[in-house]
Parts: structure tokens; C-alpha cells; sequence
């Protein structure tokens, strides 16, 4: 009779955890990149698919998917709208999506209106132009700038008022030149912004410095500046800041996650979970190295925090440059 009794209880005990399982694990599990492919949110995206993946911390394949619009407002909206309780997806955000809801880019939802869930990696803004560009550093692109504003055409994977637009025109007022004089033409991500420079349709371009770091290994860009607040290590090192050559401004790039907002305690735990093991590990390490991203792991709690004062601090500097109605 007690063998019995164990057995079912095993039975049971299985079933149980075979339930919190599937509650957990979604089966088609996807991560949305809300740009075209190969900007800074596919390059998210695709290093979680391979850590989660390499980690063997997700059954399912992770397929990522692309939903550009309004650099991160289409996706915002259709998750919040259409995917609330959706356990399966994930989407990638940036520094450059906490500032737009800053300044209401994404419509009638704000920063409070999804759940954030991970942050992996930090990244840095980088002022790049091609290899064969007369502009040898930033000095020689801002005394360009000063004799004819409009003679440079930038390219940047943002609206004016986002991210990439933000970083020239912190240069821009460090040099004393008035941002709205410069030349700025708006691509749908970093991917697009690159392939437009490379083919000499704009001269110069603001990003994340992940996006362009493998044209740099090709030989086919140099990167005036990082803003960061010194060298980056590694084979990063060889890459002045725009501190060293006279403007202090710094700009990192936060690389994470958002779910929909009504996302089960249970499903987002797992989730969390799954990220938390995946930070912790070393061969996460590596494989974010290899992507030219730093050291950032938050997750649950302590990303809310800090997204929620990241923006507060977006206001404030939007409204210094007039970007807040």
C-alpha cells in the first residue's frame, strides 16, 4: 500500500511540475527587434537568442522578428494593445526608447505601461563617418560644422529629438553651434543609417557604437568619438572619447527587455529567472564581448527603478533643448 501511495504521489508531483513548466516555458517564444535588422535592437535581441539558447535556458527556439515604426512606438503599442498577456514575447529597448517616452513619442502610453524584465549589456554612443572621410577626428568635423552647418549631412536610426540626434546635439552645443542648424536625415535603425553612409548618401553618422563596430573590423568606417567617459577596453581602445578631444559628454546605451503589461507574476518570474542564469554565466560574458557590449546586468525591481529614473532625468534634458510640449 505505501509503494502505492508513492507512486501517486510521484505522479502527481510530476504532473504538478510538468504544469509549472508549461505555465512557465512559452512554446513559440519570440523576441521582437523594433527596427529593421541590423541596428542596435537586432543586435539585442539575436544576443539573448544565442545566450538563452547556448545556456540551455530556453527549450523552444527563440525566433526574432522585426517591427519598425516610430523607432520603437509600433512595437510599444501593438505589445501594450494587442500582446498584453502574451508569455512568448519579448521586446529589445534602448536608452533611445526610455528617452522618446520621455518626450511622449510613444503615443498614450508612458513608462509605466509594460513590465520591464532584463537589461544585458550597456553600449555607447559613437560619431562614425567613412574610412575614406576627410574628417581624421571630432575637432576637424565640429570646425566644419562652425563654417557651414549645413554643409554635413547626418544620418541617424531616430526622429529629431531621439537618441542619435541627442548625441550630435550635445556636440553641437558644446562647440557653440546651435543644433538646429544641422542637417539630419532620419532612418528606421542604425542598420539602415550605416548602409546609407557607407553608399555616401549622408556623411556622418550618430549610433550606437555596437552598430558599427564590425564595419570598423572590415576596415570601412573610422569612429571619430565614443561617448564614454574613457577608453574602452580591449580592441575598443584605439577609439578616442569625445571627452579626450575637448566635449564632455558621455552617453551608454542601455541594451534590455520589456513583456506586455499583464504578463502572469508566474510567466515574468520564469522569464527573470531564465535572464538572471544567463547574466551569471561566463559564456554570456564571452559572447557579449564579442559583440562589442559592456558589463550591465538588471533585471525585475532594479531595472524598473532605474528605468523610471532614467527617464525623469530624459525630461529634464529634453527640456532643455525645447524637445517638450
Amino acid at each position: 500500500m505505501k509503494t502505492v501511495f508513492s507512486t501517486l504521489a510521484l505522479a502527481t508531483a510530476c504532473l504538478a511540475f510538468s504544469g509549472q513548466l508549461l505555465a512557465g516555458e512559452p512554446k513559440r517564444p519570440e523576441c521582437i527587434a523594433p527596427a529593421k535588422p541590423g541596428g542596435g535592437f537586432d543586435l539585442t535581441c539575436k544576443l539573448a537568442q544565442s545566450g538563452l539558447k547556448d545556456g540551455g535556458l530556453l527549450k523552444a527556439p527563440m525566433r526574432v522578428t522585426y517591427m519598425p515604426g516610430g523607432v520603437g512606438a509600433v512595437a510599444y503599442n501593438a505589445v501594450v494593445a494587442q500582446r498584453a498577456d502574451d508569455p512568448g514575447t519579448i521586446v529589445a529597448f534602448s536608452s533611445g526608447s526610455l528617452l522618446n517616452l520621455a518626450q511622449g513619442k510613444f503615443g498614450r502610453y508612458d513608462e509605466h505601461a509594460v513590465r520591464w524584465l532584463a537589461a544585458v549589456g550597456t553600449d555607447y554612443g559613437a560619431i562614425t563617418v567613412r574610412a575614406d572621410s576627410p574628417y581624421q577626428t571630432l575637432n576637424d568635423l565640429v570646425d566644419a560644422l562652425k563654417k557651414d552647418p549645413a554643409s554635413i549631412v547626418f544620418g541617424a536610426g531616430a526622429t529629431i529629438g531621439g537618441q542619435d540626434w541627442m548625441q550630435t546635439a550635445l556636440i553641437a552645443r558644446a562647440a557653440g553651434i546651435d543644433p538646429k542648424n544641422l542637417r539630419y536625415v532620419a532612418f528606421e535603425g542604425g542598420g539602415e543609417t550605416l548602409t546609407a553612409m557607407l553608399g555616401g548618401h549622408v556623411q556622418v553618422t550618430s549610433s550606437g557604437l555596437g552598430e558599427v563596430t564590425p564595419q570598423l573590423a572590415a576596415n570601412k568606417v573610422r569612429i571619430l568619438a565614443v561617448l564614454a567617459d574613457e577608453r574602452l577596453p580591449g580592441k575598443l581602445a584605439a577609439i578616442p572619447t569625445a571627452k579626450e578631444q575637448g566635449y564632455d559628454i558621455s552617453w551608454p546605451v542601455i541594451r534590455g527587455f520589456y513583456v506586455g503589461p499583464e504578463v502572469s507574476d508566474e510567466q515574468y518570474g520564469w522569464w527573470k529567472q531564465q535572464f538572471d542564469a544567463m547574466l551569471a554565466s561566463e559564456d554570456f560574458a564571452t559572447l557579449r564581448e564579442q559583440r562589442d557590449l559592456l558589463p550591465l546586468a538588471m533585471t525585475g525591481d532594479e531595472l524598473n527603478a532605474f528605468v523610471l529614473k532614467q527617464v525623469e532625468e530624459y525630461k529634464a534634458l529634453a527640456g532643455e533643448f525645447g524637445l517638450v510640449q
